[in-house]
């Protein structure tokens, strides 16, 4: 079956439970490639059971499948160490192709941020792919440390970094002469924010940038562009309209693009994919993106009719 293509795409929920007054439910899941057969023993403690086509792995703590705001994930700094925790077990770091964070672990607290970088440092020993969406949160750094103390440190072991330009500004202290707050973009600023960002860290390997023109909550202009170092590729721009839900736009660019590296020969179809698939994203409700890839394919190659296929 296809993937969903989004940060969380396919879960197993296997066991609830009880923290803080609060019930969770703790799901093994894969994050590209197909489901895990898991079970959780403990809390936060997944054992794979069956590896197929794995690329990523992690544990994630969903309150019932709502959504968490970015303010109550302060509370939740054990949740942070139990999923990095198994991140970093040797027998399950021995099974990764790629290891994909984001700045919200890191961001959660100081224990979370020590074992973000331990995470990313053994992946780079074991030669393994890391991934980073830089993912600024102002509301979350509150423990001591500004985003860009850590995320500069942490950016030294990505090969593949995901950002918008906020991102970059914030968490790497990077400018080029950008407007976050304007509607219309200009590429070529962003080919130099990327160059600026590749120059700083020499051994990632490219960056991908999202371009979000906000002409009002229910219309976007969506695009991307991803520098190598070489090449600098642009995708074609989306003009989203009635848009329906925008939450989890960033992630679905982001589960696309691991996807997309990984699966086509060339970095621009790469690109499109991680395009297309996060705009169909704002046509879903919910935080995750339930389309599959054929279906993105089929954006990708200019069929934007929304004809049910059957």
């Amino acid at each position: 079956n296809d993937p969903c293509l989004n940060q969380v795409a396919m879960l197993r929920i296997d066991r609830n439970c009880r923290i803080g007054g609060l019930n969770f439910k703790a799901a093994a899941i894969n994050q590209i490639g197909r489901v895990q057969c898991c079970s959780i023993t403990e809390l936060g403690d997944a054992t794979i059971t069956e590896r197929k086509d794995l690329f990523l792995f992690h544990t994630v703590i969903a309150q019932d499948f709502c959504r968490i705001t970015d303010g109550e994930f302060q509370r939740f700094g054990i949740m942070a160490l139990l999923m990095l925790f198994n991140l970093v077990a040797e027998s399950v770091m021995d099974r990764l192709d790629q290891f994909h964070i984001t700045g919200i672990t890191p961001a959660i607290s100081e224990s979370a941020m020590e074992l973000s970088l331990e995470s990313v440092k053994e992946a780079k020993k074991r030669n393994i792919t890391v991934s980073c969406d830089l993912n600024y949160r102002k509301n979350l750094w509150k423990y001591g440390k500004k985003a860009s103390e850590v995320m500069r440190e942490l950016a030294k072991y990505v090969d593949v970094a995901i950002a918008n330009e906020e991102d970059v500004q914030k968490s790497l202290e990077i400018t080029v002469d950008v407007n976050v707050e304007s509607g219309e973009l200009d590429r070529e600023k962003y080919r130099a924010l990327g160059n600026k960002v590749l120059e700083s860290y020499p051994n990632m390997k490219c960056i991908a940038i999202t371009l979000r023109e906000s002409h009002s909550a229910d219309w976007n202009g969506w695009a991307a562009c991803l520098n190598d170092g070489k090449d600098f590729y642009v995708s074609k721009k989306y003009e989203i309209r009635d848009i329906i839900d925008r939450v989890g736009g960033g992630d679905s660019f982001a589960g696309g693009l691991i996807y997309g590296l990984n699966n086509y020969e060339d970095k621009q179809s790469a690109l499109e994919f991680a395009v297309a698939a996060s705009c169909l994203k704002h046509s879903v409700i919910g935080d995750f993106n339930r389309v599959s890839v054929s279906d993105v394919a089929k954006l990708m190659g200019g069929d934007g009719t929304g004809r049910v296929q059957r």
